[in-house]
């Protein structure tokens, strides 16, 4: 084949990958377009059912003709992120509404029923979770402890994160520290494992592919770095001591040091107490970080975002020891030796 020939065949494929190109980014803005764009005053109504995928949702979608193609929702919320954050309810969607427009009302969770706002704080455990929803009059306690304790499969499945946890003997709740603490707006009528399902959602965003991966880097499993936040939760007062106190606690899991955290005899003993007394320290439980050594078998509470990221990104410390001042600021001693925390622990005792 002579040079001119062959530059006029590449030239001719070039044009046609081109045109190819040019055809195929047309049809997928058609695709990402309203489906009648005259359309603007019809609404459709669409309920998606708790733990809903997004494949489903979706087929949905498309079989009420308010997108035009299935598989390029599925892969536009993927490629955004919204795929975990689609929330069940029940949405009034138009015609008019791009792909865009209507993945995002999903996952916002603007439903049209009429809803409520409901906070769970940070450090909050599975029971107080479960009494604050029970006083509210939107759950059935026993329930929904019920559930948190033997979780539906399907549950399971849908979060693989929680596989690990399934794994764990002695946990007393299976999602104790899954259900993440924040603010959320809940539909009248909505039922236990709806909450279930949308607290786990918001865990899932929170602890996202990059603070998996940091797990991976501590050579700790996301089940042991959530016990791990739960603890740092229960132990911080003040803000600007948070990774200190992740620090001391990485610090003596090195070791195998017995942890002798007062978080985890609270989440054993009856009722909880502002100072524990030795006691307290020596009720037999595999949670009691006072008798065994590491970690407990799960967290003992629901750590807020801020722990997480402490106990992924501790201070660098050789810090191993740390009492409260007891002079109302929240505030700790930090020790290197025994010695030294012991001298503390007595100025302490001395106020």
């Amino acid at each position: 084949m002579t040079t001119k020939r062959w530059l006029v065949l590449t030239g001719a494929i070039l044009i046609f990958l081109i045109l190819c190109l040019g055809g195929a980014a047309a049809g997928i803005d058609y695709l990402l377009r309203p489906v009648d764009t005259a359309a603007a005053g019809e609404t459709l109504s669409i309920e998606i059912e708790p733990g809903a995928a997004a494949a489903q949702i979706a087929a949905d979608l498309a079989e009420k003709g308010l997108i035009h193609n299935a598989l390029l929702f599925q892969l536009y919320a993927r490629r955004h992120g919204l795929d975990q954050k689609f929330m069940a309810g029940t949405y009034e969607l138009k015609p008019s509404m791009s792909l865009a427009e209507i993945a995002a009302k999903i996952a916002s969770g603007e439903v049209e029923h009429e809803t409520s706002w409901f906070t769970v704080p940070e450090g909050y455990t599975i029971e107080q979770i479960a009494g604050r929803l029970a006083a509210a009059g939107v759950v059935d306690r026993q329930l929904f402890l019920e559930q948190a304790a033997h979780p539906p499969a399907k549950l399971l499945n849908q979060f693989s994160f929680l596989k690990e946890a399934a794994k764990t003997p002695q946990l007393k709740y299976l999602l104790e520290g899954y259900l993440f603490p924040d603010t959320y707006e809940l539909a009248a009528g909505i039922s236990e494992e709806e909450i279930i399902t949308l607290m786990l959602r918001r865990f899932a965003a929170i602890f996202n592919e990059t603070r998996q991966q940091r797990c991976a880097e501590l050579g700790l499993t996301l089940h042991e770095v959530l016990t791990l936040a739960s603890i740092v939760e229960g132990e911080t007062r003040v803000e600007h001591e948070r990774e200190r106190i992740a620090g001391v606690f990485h610090n003596r899991l090195e070791r195998n040091w017995l942890l002798g955290s007062c978080a985890t005899v609270q989440y054993i003993i009856p009722e909880r107490k502002e100072n524990l007394t030795i006691a307290d320290t020596q009720t037999p439980s595999p949670y009691n970080t006072y008798l065994h050594p590491g970690l407990p078998p799960g967290p003992v509470g629901a750590p807020g975002e801020a722990s997480i990221q402490a106990s992924l990104y501790p201070e660098t410390t050789d810090y191993l020891f740390f009492v409260s001042k007891g002079d109302g600021t929240g505030e700790h001693y930090f020790s290197r030796t025994n010695a030294e925390h012991e001298s503390y622990k007595k100025i302490v005792g001395s106020k």
